[in-house]
């Protein structure tokens, strides 16, 4: 089992939803990434989701596009997230897994990048450009390393398709909650619980919903319904407006603590 798996396993038994914050990796500087990862754990986070800069990402609205573009300007290089990863190692308990495009992974090549972000220290990757027809190879690798292989459903993927996806996926399932780019949203669509509750009597696979969750609000609404919640925009859109790097520490800390408290007193029953 992956840490991802063990993760997941033990809040299931204990009745809990997982808080998964997106950072940016480098922005505005990998001192203060490591910074917040440490935070969002303290605050109550149970993984991490760091974002590899690209500069042509898949999906990601103008906030986190912004923040790559930012990290690329000051010269971010993959390695620096495996070194990141690797110093935190005695600080940070919490799985961290890193969203990659393919097309860096399959430049370092399938088993190099596999073998340096577990040796680093990350416990899966989330990669969303990856077509479920070219999945196999490295969900075999990921299988073989007990490294999990995060890939997205959509709203708009067949069914059939989404089965397939979740076949080739492990830790857990990224359940895209809005079509279209990640950002904040206020309103999620009506059709968002059966999609979920249908996808669920398909695979054993924890679902995480993602994209548009905007504050504890969102988070309320959405946690009966899903084993995990991902943040990314409105976490990153704080990040970047702290006026320093203590500011930008304070304010994920503040942010996730809201979220942590909104899910926990939310009910339990996954629907």
């Amino acid at each position: 089992m992956s840490a991802v798996d063990q993760l997941f396993a033990a809040l299931r038994s204990d009745g809990r939803k997982a808080l998964m914050p997106f950072f940016t990796a480098g922005d505005p500087d990998m001192a203060t990434t490591a910074r917040i990862i440490q935070a969002a754990q303290a605050a109550g986070a149970n993984l991490c989701e760091v974002g590899v800069p690209y500069s042509d990402p898949i999906a990601d609205g103008p906030v986190i596009q912004a923040s790559y573009q930012r990290s690329l300007d000051r010269g971010f290089r993959l390695q620096q997230i495996m070194e990141m990863a690797g110093k935190l190692k005695s600080e940070v308990t919490m799985p961290l897994v890193s969203m990659v495009s393919y097309a860096i992974i399959y430049r370092v090549g399938l088993k190099e990048y596999v073998k340096q972000a577990k040796e680093a220290g990350y416990a899966g990757a989330i990669v969303p450009d990856l077509l479920v027809e070219e999945a196999a190879e490295l969900s075999r690798i990921c299988a073989d390393e007990d490294f999990s292989l995060v890939q997205l459903v959509t709203p708009t993927t067949p069914r059939e398709r989404q089965v397939r996806i979740a076949e080739s996926s492990s830790g857990f399932l990224y359940y895209v909650s809005v079509t279209g780019i990640t950002g904040e949203r206020t309103a999620l669509p009506e059709d968002l619980v059966g999609n979920v509750k249908w996808l669920r009597e398909q695979t054993d696979l924890p679902i995480c919903i993602g994209f548009g969750i905007s504050g504890p609000e969102t988070a309320a609404r959405l946690a009966p319904v899903a084993d995990g919640l991902i943040v990314g925009s409105a976490v990153v859109r704080r990040v970047h407006d702290a006026e320093n790097s203590d500011a930008a520490v304070t304010h994920v800390t503040d942010f996730v603590r809201s979220l942590r408290d909104a899910i926990d007193n939310a009910p339990n029953d996954i629907v």
